[in-house]
C-alpha cells in the first residue's frame, strides 16, 4: 500500500484576494508546492523539496562555477539552492564524507518542518526591494526529482538529476573560500591591522 500524500494547498494565512493569496495558489496550481503565512509568505520544506542556504557570495561563485543545480533563490544576503526532499537530512554525512565536517562553514540546510521566503514566480508583479527573488525558477508541470539535486539511488531519478555530492562539495568550498576571504577578528599584524587568512 503506498502512503497517500495529501494535495499541496496554498496558504490560509493569506488574505483572500492579496496578492500573497494569488501567489500562493499559483504555487500550488502550478508546482503543487505548499505555502504558509502572508507578508512574506513561505514555502514549505520537506514534502517536495529541500533549500541548501549559503552567503550570497559563495552561492555566486558555485553558479560561475557551473555546477548543476535545481532551481535557486536569492533571500537578502543569503542563497538558497533547491534539492530534492531528504537532502538536508543528508548534509552533515556529506559534509563528513568530503571531509569538511570539522571545518565551520556557513552552509545549512532547511528540511522536513522548516521554510523560506517564496519569491515571487515569473510574470508576478514584484515585490519590495530585498525581498526574495528567483535566480533560476522553477518549472512548472515538470517532476521535481527530474530537475532536484539528490543522492544516486536515494530519490534520485537517475542520470538527468544534478548530484547532490557534487553541489554540496562545490558549496562547501565555496563558503570556505568567502570564510578565508574575510578579515579575521582579534588577529593582528605588526602594523596593527586585520589581516585576512590566506589561501592554501
Amino acid at each position: 500500500m503506498s502512503p497517500t500524500v495529501p494535495p499541496p494547498r496554498s496558504s490560509p494565512d493569506a488574505v483572500p484576494g492579496s496578492a500573497d493569496a494569488a501567489l500562493a495558489q499559483r504555487y500550488a496550481r502550478e508546482l503543487g508546492w505548499t505555502t504558509a503565512g502572508r507578508a512574506p509568505l513561505r514555502l514549505l520544506t520537506g514534502a517536495v523539496f529541500d533549500v541548501l542556504e549559503l552567503p550570497a557570495e559563495a552561492g555566486r561563485a558555485v553558479l560561475r562555477r557551473g555546477v548543476r543545480t535545481g532551481p535557486v533563490l536569492l533571500s537578502g544576503t543569503r542563497m538558497g539552492l533547491l534539492v530534492a526532499a531528504g537532502g538536508a537530512d543528508e548534509l552533515p554525512g556529506l559534509l563528513d564524507w568530503l571531509e569538511w565536517g570539522p571545518v565551520a562553514l556557513d552552509l545549512t540546510a532547511v528540511g522536513a518542518g522548516g521554510s523560506v521566503t517564496a519569491p515571487p514566480l515569473p510574470g508576478a508583479p514584484g515585490d519590495s526591494p530585498g525581498a526574495a527573488v528567483w535566480l533560476r525558477p522553477p518549472e512548472p508541470r515538470r517532476a521535481p526529482e527530474s530537475v532536484l539535486p539528490a543522492l544516486s539511488g536515494l530519490g534520485s531519478s537517475g542520470g538527468d538529476a544534478p548530484d547532490l555530492v557534487r553541489l554540496v562539495d562545490a558549496a562547501a568550498t565555496e563558503c570556505h573560500r568567502v570564510r578565508l576571504s574575510r578579515p579575521r577578528s582579534g588577529a593582528r599584524t605588526r602594523g596593527g591591522t586585520d589581516q585576512p587568512l590566506a589561501f592554501s
